[in-house]
Order: structure tokens, then C-alpha cells, then sequence
């Protein structure tokens, strides 16, 4: 039995850096990654597909661990970055997208992250898991758009 968790997160934000250090950071995998808290391991499988392996969170008897891959393409001209699931890797399909617009003085950023996290744990559980995974999926994007925003020097 399982419980499958739904990740609907979106985000908009101003910074002070360039479009082009904005999206040397956003679009490198590897480089983007480890702003993002509580990665375990960031495997590169090639052809700009990456499976992200997550610490586990819970306690001893009761813990979660997200593993998920994507496949991320990059469009200077368009100021994109764009990821879509791997299916068979993993417990989560998850996909997404940054858009990087130049202000001239600042550098706007849209994020967009779309996915679904299944938990081998019994559906009488789901009323407990669900706000517990959702919770703890937005605790680690917002660490992680500070974290990105402290980077470029700020909020504009």
C-alpha cells in the first residue's frame, strides 16, 4: 500500500544579479542543486538527466526518503531552464521550470514545480502524511530560493 502526495509549488522573485549569472547558476544541474537543502546525492546519468536522492526525514520507525529524476533542458535565448520526470527512477515524478527575465538592475525568476511523491506507507495514514510531505517539500524550496537569493546578492 501506498500514498501518493501531490507538489504544486510556485514562486516569483527578484534579485540582484545578472540574467547571465542568474541562469549560469539555475540552468548547471550540479551547481543549482547544491543550494538545495538536504540533497543526500545528486547522481548525473547522462544526456542532462539527474536523479536526486534525498535525506531521509521522520523518525526511526517511521521516515520518508525522495528519490526522483528528470531531464532538464536549457534555453539562454528563451531564459529558461525546463525539467520533466524519468519514469522508474525512484518514488517522485517531478517537473518544473525556472523563466529568468532581465530587468536591466535585477533579474526576475519564476519557479514552477509540478509532481507527485508516493510513500510505501498504509492509506489510513494519508490524513497524517500528506500535509507532513507537503510541509516538508515547501520547507526545502524556500530554504532553497533563500538560499539561491543570498547567492545573487540579495532581493531587488
Amino acid at each position: 500500500m501506498s500514498v501518493t502526495v501531490p507538489i504544486d509549488l510556485g514562486y516569483e522573485f527578484e534579485v540582484n544579479a545578472s540574467i547571465k549569472d542568474v541562469f549560469d547558476v539555475l540552468s548547471d544541474v550540479p551547481t543549482s542543486a547544491s543550494h538545495f537543502p538536504k540533497v543526500h546525492k545528486l547522481v548525473d546519468l547522462g544526456d542532462d538527466v539527474y536523479r536526486w536522492e534525498m535525506e531521509k526525514v521522520g523518525t526511526a520507525q517511521v521516515n520518508i526518503q525522495t528519490i526522483y529524476a528528470s531531464k532538464y533542458v536549457s534555453n539562454r535565448a528563451k531564459g529558461t531552464v525546463v525539467w520533466t520526470p524519468v519514469k522508474g527512477e525512484g518514488n517522485a515524478l517531478v517537473s518544473g521550470n525556472w523563466k529568468i527575465t532581465d530587468h536591466k538592475k535585477s533579474t526576475k525568476i519564476q519557479l514552477k514545480i509540478d509532481g507527485e511523491v508516493t510513500v510505501g506507507l498504509p492509506s489510513l495514514m494519508k490524513m497524517i502524511v500528506v500535509p507532513v510531505v507537503e510541509g516538508e517539500f515547501e520547507k526545502l524550496v524556500d530554504k532553497y530560493i533563500a538560499n539561491l537569493i543570498k547567492r545573487f546578492g540579495g532581493e531587488a
